[in-house]
């Protein structure tokens, strides 16, 4: 009686090894939904992430008026009342920055007596998600 106890168990153990890794399959599947939130744009809004928490997270702004690369001894030589002559023209937009990646180009306005910048040139939507 043993011996028959034995071969019906065998069959359960082969029966429940496919369902033990049917869930790893699953969970496969929804690593690459995951990754496919990264690549595009359209898929963040799938279930498994939250698009409001998503929005919420904070980011750093900022404006790149110009850069400039010098030798150290020649940055040493700087003193107050220098001018470091930047590689951006006068006339040239200004770089919008976030957290270091380009998304927009824009100008300086007078925006209630502080800075502001005024948006002249922005990259798509899909592509600003793409560069952050």
């Amino acid at each position: 009686m043993d011996n028959p106890d034995n071969n019906s168990e065998q069959p359960n153990n082969t029966e429940t090894e496919p369902v033990a890794t049917a869930p790893e399959a699953n969970a496969v599947d929804s690593e690459s939904d995951s990754a496919e939130v990264h690549t595009e744009a359209k898929t963040v809004r799938s279930k498994d992430v939250n698009i409001e928490t998503l929005l919420k997270v904070p980011v750093s702004l900022s404006i790149e008026v110009g850069r400039k690369r010098m030798r150290l001894d020649d940055l040493l030589d700087t003193q107050e009342g220098s001018v470091i002559e930047l590689e951006r023209m006068l006339d040239e937009p200004l770089d919008i920055l976030v957290n270091g990646t380009l998304i927009a180009h824009g100008v300086i306005v007078l925006a209630k007596e502080r800075f502001g910048i005024q948006i002249t040139d922005i990259l798509s939507p899909e592509e600003r998600a793409r560069s952050l």
